[in-house]
C-alpha cells in the first residue's frame, strides 16, 4: 500500500472533527431559524427569497403609506361633514326667525329679540366655520398664518384663507381632495351665509316698513341658496368620503396580502423546523457515538 494512502489515527481525527463541525452547523442554524422565527437570515440563504422579501417589504411600506393617507383623509372629510352637519340646523333656524320676523304683525320688541337670536347664531356659526384638524381650520385651504393663529374667517365673517386643495394619495397615481375651502361652502357676496345673516339682523331692527319686505324678497333668498349650497357641499364631502374610505378598504386588504405573501417567503415553517432540529440532534449524537468506536477515547471525550 503506497504510504500516501495509509488511514492513520490523526487523519479519522481530522475527518471525524470535521463532520462533527458540518453537524454542529446544520445544528446551530436550526436553533436560528428557530429563534427568529426566519427563514432567511442573509441573503445567502435564499437570494431569490431574499429579493421577493424586498419586493414585499417595499409593496408593504408603499401600501401602508396609502392607507395611512387615507384614514388622514378620512378624518378631514368626516370633521367636515359632521360641522356642516350642525351648522345646517343652524341656518334652518335662523330661517325659521327670518320668516317670523316678516310678519308684520311682530312687535319692535319681538323683532329685536329675533335679530339678538341671529347675532348668536351667526357668531356660533363663525365658530364652527373655524374649525380645525391637527391646528389647521378646515375651511381655510392651504392658508397658514405664521403667528399661529390661523382662522378661516374672523369675527365680521371676512374669510382670511385661500382657495387651495388639500389632497391626500390614497393608491398609484390617486389624488383625493380632502378638504373644501370657505367660499365654497358658504359662499360670497350677497349670498355669503355670514353677510346674509348680518343683513337680516340689520333688517329685524330696523322700523322702516320696506326692510320688512326686504326679509322676505331679498334676505330669504339670500339665505336659501347660501343653505343650498351648504347641502350640495356636504354632498360632494360625503361623495369623497366613500370613495377615500373605499380606497381605504382596498389598501388595507393589500396590505394583508402582501404580508401574508411575504410571510410565506421568509417564515419558517414552525412545525418542520421544530422536526428538523431533532432530527439533527439525534444525527450528531449519533456521529458523536460512532466517533467513540473509531478514534481514542481521549478525543472523543474531548469532543463531548
Amino acid at each position: 500500500m503506497n504510504s500516501l494512502d495509509r488511514v492513520t489515527q490523526a487523519s479519522i481525527a481530522r475527518q471525524t472533527i470535521n463532520g462533527l463541525q458540518l453537524n454542529l452547523t446544520k445544528l446551530q442554524t436550526l436553533q436560528n431559524k428557530l429563534s427568529s422565527g426566519k427563514e432567511i437570515s442573509k441573503p445567502s440563504d435564499d437570494p431569490s427569497g431574499a429579493v421577493a422579501a424586498l419586493h414585499y417589504r417595499s409593496d408593504v411600506r408603499r401600501t401602508d403609506q396609502y392607507s395611512r393617507n387615507a384614514q388622514n383623509g378620512l378624518d378631514w372629510l368626516g370633521l367636515a361633514d359632521s360641522t356642516l352637519t350642525g351648522m345646517m340646523d343652524q341656518v334652518t333656524r335662523a330661517r325659521d326667525l327670518t320668516l317670523q320676523g316678516s310678519n308684520a304683525a311682530m312687535s319692535p320688541d319681538e323683532r329685536q329679540a329675533m335679530a339678538a337670536e341671529i347675532d348668536t347664531i351667526r357668531d356660533g356659526l363663525i365658530s364652527q366655520a373655524n374649525t380645525s384638524y391637527l391646528g389647521r381650520p378646515i375651511f381655510a385651504g392651504n392658508y397658514s398664518n405664521p403667528t399661529g393663529t390661523t382662522v378661516a374667517y374672523d369675527s365680521t365673517g371676512a374669510y382670511l384663507g385661500d382657495n387651495g386643495t388639500v389632497s391626500r394619495t390614497i393608491g398609484p397615481g390617486t389624488q383625493v381632495a380632502v378638504n373644501v375651502t370657505g367660499p365654497q361652502v358658504f359662499g360670497t357676496g350677497t349670498t355669503n351665509l355670514f353677510q346674509a345673516l348680518t343683513q337680516i339682523s340689520a333688517d329685524l331692527r330696523s322700523n322702516v316698513p320696506t326692510d320688512t319686505t326686504n326679509l322676505v324678497q331679498v334676505d330669504l333668498p339670500n339665505l336659501d341658496t347660501a343653505l343650498s349650497n351648504m347641502q350640495n357641499v356636504l354632498a360632494q364631502v360625503g361623495a369623497r368620503y366613500s370613495r377615500v374610505d373605499a380606497m381605504k378598504t382596498l389598501n388595507d386588504d393589500k396590505s394583508v396580502s402582501l404580508k401574508g405573501n411575504l410571510s410565506q417567503v421568509e417564515d419558517i415553517d414552525l412545525a418542520k423546523t421544530i422536526t428538523d432540529l431533532q432530527l439533527q440532534q439525534v444525527s450528531y449524537q449519533s456521529a458523536l457515538a460512532a466517533s467513540a468506536k473509531m478514534i481514542q477515547p481521549s478525543l472523543v471525550d474531548f469532543l463531548r
